[in-house]
């Protein structure tokens, strides 16, 4: 029987060894909101390594001092830490662990700085590499990585690993040639490409949810669901992000990555173990069962796309899509997008996934829900005048983490009437204190060489192999306009005809 624990799907508040995190990008957004703050709450939760240490790398010309000092604004504007950063001794012994190296990331000697600095640092432990950088500088630091030998481990002990933000490629194209690019300088066991929604606590609550209790998993099939919808909606707009979002939109930042990962955990068959092939491997399963979204005879497409236009969201007026600072005021840029899919599977034949994913919507919420089969003969429509409402199950993402479930009851009084009720489940409430963040865990999990929150390569290949043909699709139409929703409204008339033509609609929020 195997000792290791990750082997054996063991988990159980395992350690790092000695660790430094070398942050590439470490002046930008993601580091200021995301990773820093992420690292305090380890620290403070004694989870990093006695011997852990961060490097940050960037253009700008700040030195260890100035560093420090955006490590401690950061935690004040985004971990909550009051008062004098000093007074705070995590903080103080995290500081005095952070180091800086700055350069342009073309340049050689950048790297062989950041090679020098991890051996004066931490000469005998691993490292972990973050790209938290723009999409387009990977393939520039992974073959600067691999030229400076910082991709290759001396030892076990000095592992060498890296973790890549999403998006991973632009299309099928660009995600095998960044995937070849990376297998160059690092085997696939040292890439870690990052999903933050794979962290969050009930997408991990899922895979329990469904193989650690034996009353769910006799009914996930298509005997008894009608048909699962998956909800991304967010109710901010496009924000400081347009130059970005202008070549991606919703398809390719939303459906590509983060979605296709909820459905596959919905759908994925079980694992013989709780191992990362084996999670990884099933997940990969499902994503191949998946038919194609485009038409090969006709050309037409399952997917639904949009844009806001200007309306009201929490109360306040707010522009179009194309009225924002540096959005073409001609954009065909999706903001919205639905799709219907279908899986040639044994389990889930004639069982349709329904996706939708959008901006200026009245309500930011992530929910899985699986809508269950009518029972077969409604005994009560004689004496109740309401008719009996499916069953359904509901995995809240965020913001309210947890599970609920409705199901039909009897309303209290001496007449036979039916009403839903909702029973529900909270991790805030069930288990108290603050559930951990997404990049809590997955930081973590990759200073311990843990990959199965983690996507694969050949994943994010199958994933865009989907995407890349609605993409082609859209560019021989040559639209002029899309359709339109007015922001703070839930979807375009088309979303609700997608579904609407299967005798179904969109749940309400």
């Amino acid at each position: 029987m195997s000792s290791n624990p990750l082997q054996d799907g063991l988990r159980l508040e395992p350690t790092p060894g000695p660790t430094t995190l070398v942050i590439f990008g470490a002046s930008g957004d993601l580091t200021r909101r995301k990773l820093l703050p992420a690292l305090y709450k380890l620290s403070r939760g004694q989870r990093l390594p006695a011997r852990f240490s961060v490097i940050g790398v960037s253009r700008d010309a700040m030195g260890d001092d100035g560093f420090r000092t955006l490590f401690r604004e950061s935690l004040r504007e985004f971990a909550d830490v009051k008062g004098v950063p000093g007074e705070d001794a995590v903080a103080k012994s995290l500081a005095e662990r952070m180091h800086y190296v700055s350069g342009d990331f073309n340049d050689p000697a950048l790297f062989e700085r950041v090679s020098a600095a991890l051996q004066g640092i931490n000469s005998e432990g691993g490292a972990l590499f973050y790209l938290a950088i723009p999409p387009g500088a990977y393939a520039n630091v992974i073959e600067r990585l691999g030229a400076a030998g910082l991709s290759k481990a001396a030892s076990p002990e000095q592992w060498r690993r890296v973790i890549v933000e999403k998006p991973f490629g632009t299309d099928l194209d660009t995600a095998r040639e960044l995937n070849q690019i990376v297998h160059r300088h690092f085997d696939e066991a040292q890439v870690f490409r990052i999903d933050h929604y794979l962290g969050k606590e009930t997408v991990q609550n899922l895979l329990v949810f469904r193989f650690a209790n034996g009353m769910f998993e006799p009914i996930w099939n298509r005997r008894y669901i009608d048909h699962v919808q998956i909800t991304a909606a967010e109710t901010v707009g496009v924000e400081q992000r347009a130059r970005y979002y202008e070549g991606a939109g919703a398809l390719r930042d939303m459906v590509q990555n983060h979605l296709m990962q909820l459905l596959s955990l919905v759908a994925m068959e079980p694992p013989i173990a709780f191992t990362a092939d084996g999670v990884r491997d099933r997940k990969m399963d499902a994503l191949l069962s998946i038919q194609p979204l485009v038409d090969e005879s006709s050309g037409t497409t399952q997917v639904v796309r949009a844009q806001y236009a200007a309306g009201w969201v929490a109360g306040a007026e707010v522009p179009g899509y194309r009225e924002e600072p540096g959005v073409s005021p001609a954009s065909t840029t999706e903001t919205f997008v639905a799709l219907r899919m279908q899986l040639d599977s044994w389990r889930w034949a004639g069982v349709p996934f329904y996706l939708r994913t959008g901006k200026r919507l009245p309500k930011r919420t992530t929910e899985i829900a699986i809508q269950l089969r009518r029972p077969p003969l409604e005994i009560f429509k004689r004496v109740s005048p309401t008719s009996v409402a499916p069953n359904l199950l509901i995995i809240n993402v965020q913001p309210d983490e947890g599970i609920s479930v409705r199901f039909e009851a009897k309303l209290p009084g001496t007449r036979m009437q039916l009403a839903p009720v909702m029973m529900n489940f909270r991790y805030g409430t069930a288990f108290g204190g603050s559930v951990p963040e997404a990049y809590e865990t997955l930081l973590l999990d990759a200073m311990l060489g843990d990959p199965t929150l983690f996507a694969r390569h050949d994943f994010v290949e199958a994933s865009w192999s989907l995407i890349t043909p609605v993409h082609d699709a859209w560019s021989t139409e040559q639209a002029a306009a899309i359709p339109t929703y007015e922001a703070g409204e839930w979807a375009p008339a088309e979303a609700d005809a997608l579904m609407a033509r299967d005798g179904r609609r969109w749940r309400t929020l």
